[in-house]
């Protein structure tokens, strides 16, 4: 259990046992304090809410601000109307509401709401009948003035409030943190996404610190808890996800991740040894048992962007890198990249031209032992720029090949199955099928690592085998109907990219939205490389 979950379940018990006290003195049996969910109704009462009040603390985001107004409102019902005051309350909740409680002089005066509503229309009335003197008289005694330190806090609490509602519903800030969608996307590229264009998804995780996605940045860790949780889901869409659009959704792999500085890498990443040759520090770390294993819920994944290349129902295949869709070349992104193998005539390269041409570093890789090789993944116009730098330059595509040898693993790539699916590569892939809701397809042991994780976590059935038969829900199975539709996500660097082809289908509900525009833009993500500005403003989605 995360440090977060911790607190919030010390910090609950320490709540309910300082209600205890505040509401025997409002003339509340103080046990309702201690039931989960009732000393909340009776807190709403208590300030002069609804009963159905407390509903909205199931709700993300918002959550955090009905409960920092419960808490004002509570000290306010004990006449406690200063801004300190109302900080400690949503600072320091049950330390402040236990010394309300137990200091004898301190009275419960009602429900604060109704009382405030009243003074405000004494104050209308007088303003209205055009009395200045009972106005200001009013005014003079009037209990409920803000100074003008709670105007601001306010003012603050309710933009932020506005903020976490925009971007937990309408459009959220994502950026471009790898080359895998060059050269259509950047790195450092800042984009706005739209969570409508596809449907808004409702929040399956309810506990979580506002404004963040999944970690704490600079202390680490969940900024959420798992429990409790809601069934997300899907209200209607402006527009659908068409072939080749480019969509933002959570990494289907991403549930069981280790966590790093730079990155995280799933368990599928261990198992098949990517881990290990990226970064073999990590993966000792890992095997060793000093990293911890993080689950995530499904809207807690890492945010990852790609292009829909394959829909519901299509059957995909990819021969000599070019992607078929039911029989047909697929249209390609315009700036679609590979990896090249580049053989400059002398080691003295000028490279001052790459950046401009959208060329990062991470594109631009030194061969250790030949100082005028370069391996760089480059679109059709970029290699075009390159060649006319010098015409002695060699440029050849980086033939991925099935020599076990050369570092070849057939089950590196989805669905992990060797011996039933291959040899296939990232430029020979396929053919498979797309899974659509409503289809039923046929299921056996050769197959069923095609599905198996469609249907034993996407669509969360009990998956078993027994004396080679399939087992679903105990009850032996030859063929499944899918509950959801499925996308196969690519990315625009075809050679740089960690999409579908290593983890598979993207389930419908795990899409978060649509890319709209660029709004700015940094040179490989750092300041210091400079800004961008012909990106700025631009469209997201560029094919």
């Amino acid at each position: 259990m995360s440090w977060f979950a911790w607190m919030l379940i010390i910090g609950y018990v320490l709540l309910s046992a300082s209600l205890y006290k505040l509401f025997e003195k409002a003339g509340e049996e103080g046990w309702k304090g201690l039931v989960p969910g009732l000393n909340f109704v009776v807190w709403s009462k208590l300030v002069g809410q609804r009963a159905w009040w407390p509903i909205w603390l199931l709700v993300p985001i918002v959550n955090v601000f009905i409960f920092a107004g419960l808490a004002v409102d509570m000290v306010r019902s004990f006449g406690k109307y200063r801004f300190i005051d109302s900080f400690m309350a949503v600072v320091a909740t049950p330390f402040y509401f236990f010394y309300l409680g137990m200091r004898p002089e301190e009275k419960y005066l009602g429900p604060t709401i109704p009382a405030e509503q009243a003074y405000a229309q004494k104050l209308a009335e007088a303003q209205e009948k055009g009395s200045k003197r009972q106005y200001d008289k009013l005014m003079r005694e009037n209990p409920y003035k803000k100074g003008s330190s709670r105007e601001w806090a306010e003012a603050i609490i309710f933009a932020v409030f506005a903020a976490a509602l925009i971007r937990l519903f309408l459009i959220e800030a994502y950026v471009i943190p790898t080359s895998s969608m060059e050269g259509s996307l950047m790195v450092g590229d800042f984009l706005f996404v739209s969570k409508a264009h596809y449907g808004i998804r409702t929040p399956k995780t309810v506990a979580m610190i506002p404004l963040l996605h999944n970690v704490v940045p600079k202390i680490g860790g969940e900024s959420y808890w798992e429990k409790p949780s809601l069934d997300p889901v899907r209200l209607p869409a402006i527009e659908d996800v068409e072939h080749n659009s480019p969509v933002v959704f959570n990494l289907p792999a991403g549930d069981s991740v280790y966590i790093f500085p730079d990155r995280t890498w799933t368990v599928d990443d261990v198992r098949y040894g990517m881990v290990r040759d990226a970064n073999p520090r990590y993966d000792q770390l890992i095997r060793s048992g000093n990293k911890k294993l993080v689950t995530r819920p499904m809207d807690k994944r890492d945010h990852y962007i790609k292009r829909a290349i394959g829909l519901p129902g299509d059957s995909l295949q990819i021969i000599d890198r070019q992607v078929y869709i039911n029989g047909k070349a697929a249209e390609n992104p315009t700036n679609m990249q590979f990896l090249h193998v580049v053989t400059f005539p002398t080691s003295n390269i000028n490279e001052k031209a790459f950046a401009e041409w959208g060329i990062s570093e991470e594109d631009n890789i030194r061969d250790p032992n030949r100082a005028s090789v370069r391996y760089m993944f480059l679109s059709n116009e970029q290699k075009d720029k390159v060649m006319a730098m010098d015409p002695n330059i060699k440029i050849e595509f980086y033939e991925h090949t099935t020599d076990p040898t050369r570092g070849y693993n057939p089950d590196r790539l989805f669905p992990h199955d060797g011996k039933h699916y291959g040899p296939w590569t990232v430029d020979n892939y396929g053919p498979i099928w797309i899974p659509k809701k409503g289809a039923t397809v046929q299921l056996s042991m050769d197959n069923i690592n095609m599905f198996r994780r469609i249907i034993g976590v996407y669509e969360e059935n009990d998956l078993q085998f027994s004396n080679g038969q399939i087992l679903i829900n105990g009850e032996p199975a030859t063929e499944y109907t899918f509950k959801m539709d499925y996308y196969w996500m690519m990315g625009d660097n075809r050679h740089n990219s960690e999409d579908s082809r290593v983890w598979g289908f993207v389930p419908e509900d795990h899409i978060v939205g649509k890319p709209l525009f660029i709004w700015f833009s940094l040179r490989e993500g750092s300041l210091a490389k400079g800004v961008n500005w012909s990106r700025v403003f631009t469209s997201a989605d560029r094919r």
